[in-house]
C-alpha cells in the first residue's frame, strides 16, 4: 500500500496549521490513490534463509544494529544450532500470529530466532509464544501500541506453576535486574515485535520518550503472598493452569506509604498516585494495573476487603475533577469523546477506568511498603492466554 506521511504534531494545533498540513499532503495522497505503488525491491523469502555474519562477538553487535536486529543491548548470534535447540520438535513454519504494523508472520522459527538473539532457552519458548498470541488479539490493539507516541509497551504477567519452574520472579525487585527468565522472556517478546511486527524505533515505533520496559517488561504474580485469588483464576483459569497476561503499559509509578495501617488510609496514596491529569486512562479508559506489594496487600485484606471490594473503592477514589484540566484539553476531550465529556461540568469527577472490574490488580514484590500504579495506553485491553507446554 502507498503511504502518505503527515508531519507531527497532529493534535492540539490551530486550524490554520492543520489546513496547511492538509494542503501539503494532498498531492501525495492523490498520487497514492491514483498510481500503482512500486514493486518491492526484493521478493519475500519462501522461508528462513541463512546470512553471513561476523564471528567476532563485538563485531556482531555492530552488524546486528546495522541490520536492525538488535535493541541496543548485546545480542547472541542466532546460529542454526541454537535456533534448532530452542525450536525442539516444534514445526518451524507453524504460524503463531500476524503482528502489526507490518503484518509480520510470527512463525515458530521467526520467534525462535529472536529468542536466540535475546539469550532465551528452549524452556522459555512456550511463554514467549503465548505472549505473542495474546498481543495479536484484536482487543489488545497492537497496531496502536506499536506505533503510538505514548510510551507504552506490552507488560507480560506470568501466572501459574510455570513461573516457579522457570524462575520468573514475582518477589523482590521483580521488575528490576537479576532475574534471567524475566529478562529473556520480556526481551524476546520485544525483539519479535520489532523484527517481525516491524516496530522500528523512530520509524514505525513513534514513542516520544518510551521507557526501559521496551527492552524487557515481565514479572510473575507473587501468588504465595497474595491474600486473594491470583489474576488468572480471577479470569476463569484453574489455579494449576499456567498463563500469561499482556497489557499495553507505561512504566510503574511508585506508591510509597509506610504509615497507613488500614485500607481506608492506604487508599489515599494509591488513588492519589493514579488520579493525574496526564494519564491516558482518565480520558481513554481501558484497564489500568495496580501492583500491590505484599505488605500493602495484607494491610488491605486485614481491613476485611476482598479484591472486588478493593477494586470498587479504588475506582471510586481514583478520580480527577474536570476543572484540573486545561481549557484546551477539555475542548479536545469533548470533540474526541463526546459520549464521556458532553455536559460534564468543572466538578465532574473523571474515573481512572470505566468500571471497577476494569481495574486489574495483582500482588508482586518483596518486603517493603511500596506498591505501583501502571497506567496503560487506554485504547487497549489486556489479554490472558494459556501457556501450552
Amino acid at each position: 500500500m502507498a503511504l502518505a506521511l503527515v508531519a507531527h504534531p497532529l493534535g492540539g494545533i490551530p486550524v490554520d496549521t492543520a489546513r496547511a498540513k492538509a494542503e501539503t499532503i494532498l498531492n501525495e495522497a492523490l498520487r497514492g490513490l491514483t498510481t500503482d505503488p512500486a514493486l518491492p525491491t526484493t521478493a519475500a523469502a519462501a522461508g528462513p534463509i541463512l546470512v553471513d555474519a561476523p564471528d567476532d562477538l563485538d563485531a556482531f553487535q555492530v552488524w546486528a544494529m546495522e541490520h536492525e536486529w538488535s535493541d541496543g543491548l548485546p545480542v547472541l548470534p542466532p546460529t542454526e544450532a541454537r535456533v534448532a535447540k530452542i525450536l525442539g520438535r516444534g514445526a518451524a513454519d507453524a504460524l503463531v500470529a500476524t503482528l502489526m504494523p507490518l503484518d509480520g508472520r510470527a512463525t515458530l522459527h521467526a520467534i525462535a530466532v529472536n529468542a536466540a538473539l535475546a539469550g532465551a532457552s528452549p524452556e522459555h519458548l512456550p511463554v514467549i509464544v503465548a505472549a505473542l498470541r495474546a498481543v495479536a488479539k484484536p482487543e489488545f490493539n497492537l497496531n496502536a501500541i506499536q506505533c503510538t507516541t505514548h510510551p507504552c509497551t506490552p507488560l507480560v504477567i506470568v501466572n501459574g506453576p510455570i513461573a516457579a519452574r522457570l524462575g520468573v520472579a514475582g518477589g523482590p525487585n521483580a521488575l528490576g535486574n537479576g532475574h534471567r527468565a524475566n529478562a529473556v522472556i520480556g526481551r524476546a517478546v520485544r525483539l519479535v515485535l520489532q523484527n517481525v511486527g516491524g516496530a522500528r524505533p523512530g520509524r514505525e515505533d513513534r514513542a516520544t520518550l518510551g521507557h526501559a520496559g521496551k527492552f524487557t517488561y515481565c514479572l510473575a504474580e507473587n501468588e504465595a503472598q497474595s491474600p486473594w485469588e491470583p489474576l488468572h483464576v480471577e479470569r476463569g483459569f484453574g489455579r494449576d493452569d499456567s498463563t500469561v497476561t499482556v497489557c499495553g503499559s507505561e512504566a510503574p509509578h511508585n506508591v510509597n506509604d509506610h504509615g497507613s495501617t488500614a485500607g481506608e488510609t492506604l487508599m489515599a496514596a494509591l488513588a492519589g498516585t493514579a488520579a493525574t491529569t496526564g494519564s491516558n486512562n482518565i480520558y481513554l479508559a481501558g484497564d489500568p494495573l495496580v501492583i500491590l506489594g505484599p505488605e500493602h496487600a495484607q494491610t488491605i485484606a486485614s481491613s476485611g476487603w476482598s479484591k472486588a471490594e478493593f477494586k470498587r473503592r479504588f475506582w471510586e477514589a481514583a478520580r480527577v475533577p474536570l476543572k484540573k484540566f486545561s481549557a484546551d484539553n477539555i475542548e479536545r476531550f469533548r470533540l474526541t469523546h463526546p459520549e464521556r465529556f458532553e455536559g460534564a461540568g468543572p466538578e465532574t469527577l473523571l474515573p481512572f477506568a470505566s468500571r471497577p472490574d476494569d481495574v486489574m490488580v495483582i500482588v508482586a514484590g518483596g518486603p517493603g511498603k511500596h506498591s505501583a500504579i501502571v497506567p496503560t495506553f487506554g485504547a487497549t485491553r489486556s489479554v490472558t492466554e494459556r501457556i501450552d507446554v
